[in-house]
């Protein structure tokens, strides 16, 4: 299993911080270069704890669909999403929130496993890390840029 941690600092409130993470229509935008769609069950709005959300986007040239369910929540300070069915073996990805007196701390757990053995292993460790990252790090910065108003 891979495992993925980001913090970043963003000033602004903790609650703004945490809705904007559960924001379908922000997720859309901070993903225009895979022409991300959310295409069933939660489809716009703020995701609730519960609910599910089908993306179907291109990754590698290949259209792919991964539907992910809410499991957890604790407003404002953490959720979690899990694959219910995709690409991936398993994906579950942790949403953690802190404020003390300062910029929010908006942390990521990502973790997921590549199916396909050995194979999957070495495309993980040659690619699919590095590429993932980017790919919450880019969330994240849409995320920063619109909670502290330059979105």
């Amino acid at each position: 299993m891979t495992t993925i941690k980001l913090t970043t600092f963003i000033d602004a409130p903790i609650e703004q911080c945490f809705d904007l993470s559960r924001s379908i229509d922000l997720h859309l935008r901070s993903t225009g270069n895979t022409q991300e769609k959310a295409i069933a069950g939660r489809t716009t709005g703020l995701i609730e704890l519960g609910e599910t959300v089908t993306w179907e986007a291109v990754h590698f040239g290949i259209r792919q669909r991964l539907t992910s369910k809410i499991g957890e929540m604790d407003a404002p300070y953490f959720f979690s999403d899990e694959m219910v069915k995709g690409a991936f073996k398993s994906l579950y990805h942790q949403h953690y929130f802190e404020n003390k007196d300062g910029p929010t701390a908006m942390t990521d757990v990502f973790r997921y496993e590549t199916p396909f053995g050995l194979l999957g292993k070495l495309f993980d460790m040659i690619v699919l890390k590095r590429y993932m990252t980017h790919f919450l790090k880019q969330r994240n910065a849409v995320i920063k840029s619109e909670a502290e108003g330059k979105g």
